[in-house]
Parts: structure tokens; sequence; C-alpha cells
């Protein structure tokens, strides 16, 4: 798996991207040699951010985010939160990887103990359908209809290019658009 480390507002140590490749080589024997890893490292004040997003040959994406004061330990719960996506969703995910054993191998080698909810298997149980006219509207005025209603996200009819997007709410607070790419 070929692993891209960027940092922002910080240098980052040989030590620290010796210790990203040690933690992300369990899932680059899962996914093959044709899946990228980008790892993103943002210093702010006395918070240090780890993101990684994973990106198999199939189109899969993985990604997690965690904030920590310390670089390391946000290293270590990305890495773990990541195992614990792949643990919730293992039957699906088997579907889609194409080494079957892989997944088998890496669950064996995770010492912590998955709950009785991430070991449930079968289907995902859709609980409710809505129907519902989408509007042209601009971004903002999307964002302030989600906030009307007090979800988390709402989709909408862009009004400027009459794509389909999706405003949502991101972990800090601030938004993010979700348009169709072209492909």
């Amino acid at each position: 798996m070929k692993i891209t480390i960027t940092g922002r507002k910080v240098s980052l140590r040989d030590n620290f991207k010796e210790r990203v490749g040690k933690k992300l080589k369990k899932f680059g024997r899962m996914f093959g040699e044709d899946a990228s890893a980008s790892v993103t490292v943002t210093v702010e004040k006395r918070r240090q951010t780890v993101e990684v997003t994973i990106r198999t040959a199939d189109g899969m994406v993985y990604r997690s985010e965690q904030t920590a004061p310390e670089m390391n330990d946000a290293l270590d719960e990305v890495v773990n939160a990541l195992g614990r996506q792949i643990r919730k969703n293992k039957c699906k995910l088997e579907k889609k990887i194409r080494a079957v054993g892989a997944i088998d191998e890496f669950l064996a080698q995770e010492t912590e103990e998955a709950s009785a909810e991430e070991e449930a298997e079968g289907d995902y149980k859709i609980e409710r359908i809505k129907h519902f006219a989408l509007k042209p509207l601009l971004v903002e005025e999307a964002i302030l209809q989600m906030n009307m209603i007090g979800h988390q996200f709402f989709m909408f009819q862009n009004m400027e290019t009459g794509d389909v997007n999706v405003v949502y709410v991101r972990k800090d607070g601030t938004y993010g658009l979700l348009e169709p790419a072209e492909e």
C-alpha cells in the first residue's frame, strides 16, 4: 500500500513516519498493493489531529480522524477506529476485499474485544424511508434549512449547479458539502 504523509503547521519527524508505516502495514496486507493511504497531521495550539483515508483499488474509502494532545495518541486512536469500522462491517467487507483470508488475519491480530453490536452480522435494517421533493436552494439556504429542522445533514438541489448536493455538520461544528463527481 502506498502511504502519503502530510504535515500541516508541523514538520513531521522520521520516527513518526516510521510509526505510521508500521501501524498501517496491517491494513496494507488486507487491501493489497493497489490501495493508497493518505495521512494528514494538523497541529493547532494544544491539539494534534491525525486523519487517515484509505482508498482501495475497487473504490472503497475508509476514513477516520482523531484529535489528541499528542500526535502518537491521535494516530493510535485513528488506527483503532479504522479497525472497529472493519470489524463492524466484516461480512459486507469480505465481499469487497480480494484477499478473503486477510480480514480474518486482521481480526485475529486485534486484541481489543468487539462489542455484541459490532459482531452482529447480516444486512443493514432500514427503519424508515422518507420521500420529499428536492427544492432548488443555494448552499447557505440549505444549511439554514438543515439547522431549522435540527438534522445533521440535508439533501437539496443546488440552485447554482442543478446537481443534487448534501450539506452536513462536521464534528468540529463546521459544515461540509457533498457534490457528485464527474467520472
